[in-house]
């Protein structure tokens, strides 16, 4: 994910595939407050929680509510 992209982004809720620095892959519905240096500002949706997430630990992600005919 580029930051260009999470600046547009900003107040979007977004669902991501995030792997964390111990290598736990999560999937979490996110809403972006902002973004910065690699970093992306959020509240975590699936925990409520406010978190930080580094774009390059960003697998996958979609716009929620985003579904794929298939």
């Amino acid at each position: 994910m580029q930051e260009h992209e999470t600046l547009r982004l900003i107040g979007q809720k977004i669902v991501i595939i995030y792997q964390d620095k111990q290598g736990t892959i999560t999937q979490r519905t996110i809403e972006i407050r902002g973004s910065k240096g690699g970093l992306i500002r959020a509240t975590c949706l699936t925990t409520g929680a406010p978190r930080v997430f580094r774009t390059e630990n960003i697998l996958a992600w979609q716009r929620a509510g985003t579904r794929h005919a298939g």
